[in-house]
């Protein structure tokens, strides 16, 4: 199976996310663009954007950015709740046809703000069959016609969509990635995505939650290709492993003092919660997986970090690699000058 590696196009209304460099016009099309193009050349695939209320939105900035650039791959994190399945199913084929097939979707239940934009959250239980009936919906829109689907959250009547999006050997459709840790989300990761994206866990809680979901799988009915798995975490590579580590616990440091808060209050998520909890088991876990982060307002991606030279950081994700991972995302800040730097001499190692 081949590997994928995705980078974080940072698509935040105010500069500065996760230490990144404050620039005029930090999420103006020509940054963003600029991005993108750096992805392209310097040997990644794409990259996902991430979605919220208060941010631009994703995927708005996914569309500009591919129609300026000719590979990239947006990974488009996308909320049931924010769109409805046929609306999203419809542009979303759009943009893949006019992309010729390089659209990603990431399907997003976590908690946001839907009083703003006059969705309703619920429960995680209901939220997480929401979420199921909308990947259900947009699976048969883009692969039927005429459907007509009935459920407790959505509903359509005779529904096509046109244009379909790409169709080729392996890819009937934008392969649809998801997260979350909870028994619910588990049950929907495992019957119907495409790929679950895991955050940076040490390799037997990752191994663990592989195989528990391929059991999963078979127990449920799973009616798709097998499920694919992937890590999203931070990578802090230097020249040398010592500085690399200097370079952690300086900007560790810097957290420590304040000067980098969480950007969002992650304690309800059951999946951020496991990552906080590793600090207890100690500061560095497996060879260079960094828990420390956690402690000072690291939150998501950037709760644990792979620290090290690119072969010790190269030769962490082989192991991933080893118990299934075939799709890595990616990212370390400032983004721009990483996406360079990791590309030319991470990604070599890798690939």
């Amino acid at each position: 199976m081949s590997l994928q590696f995705l980078w974080y196009v940072p698509n935040q209304a105010r500069p500065g996310h996760r230490g990144d460099d404050v620039v005029a016009g930090h999420n103006s099309l020509e940054t963003l663009t600029g991005h993108a193009r750096a992805l392209e050349e310097h040997g990644w695939d794409g990259a996902l954007i991430g979605t919220g209320w208060e941010r631009p939105d994703t995927f708005t900035v996914a569309t500009a950015l591919t129609a300026r650039t000719t590979t990239f791959q947006p990974l488009i994190a996308i909320r049931p709740g924010y769109w409805r399945p046929a609306n999203f199913a419809a542009a979303a084929a759009t943009l893949d046809h006019l992309g010729g097939g390089r659209t990603l979707v990431n399907i997003v239940s976590g908690k946001d703000n839907p009083a703003a934009y006059g969705g309703n959250e619920g429960d995680r239980a209901g939220r997480y069959a929401r979420t199921k009936e909308f990947i259900q919906i947009v699976r048969k829109l883009w692969t039927e016609e005429n459907v007509t689907y009935h459920g407790e959250h959505f509903s359509v009547t005779g529904a096509t969509v046109w244009p379909r999006p790409v169709a080729r050997d392996g890819r009937p459709h934008p392969r649809l990635y998801f997260g979350g840790a909870s028994e619910a989300a588990e049950r929907v990761a495992a019957t119907e995505a495409d790929v679950q994206l895991f955050w940076g866990e040490p390799l037997d809680g990752v191994r663990e939650r592989i195989e528990r979901l391929r059991r999963l799988g078979d127990r449920l009915g799973r009616e798709h290709p097998p499920l694919e798995f992937g890590l999203r975490v931070t990578t802090l590579i230097r020249d040398t492993t010592g500085q690399a580590w200097a370079d952690a616990e300086a900007k560790v440091a810097r957290m420590a003092e304040g000067q980098v808060a969480r950007d969002v209050d992650w304690s309800s998520a059951i999946g951020q919660r496991r990552l906080l909890d590793l600090a207890g088991r100690g500061e560095v876990l497996d060879d260079n997986l960094y828990t420390a982060p956690g402690r000072y307002g690291g939150g998501g991606a950037g709760t644990t970090w792979l620290v090290g030279s690119a072969e010790d950081v190269a030769r962490s994700l082989r192991n991933y690699r080893a118990l299934g991972i075939t799709h890595f995302v990616l990212s370390d800040t400032p983004y721009l000058p990483e996406i360079k730097r990791q590309g030319d001499q991470l990604l070599p190692l890798l690939r």
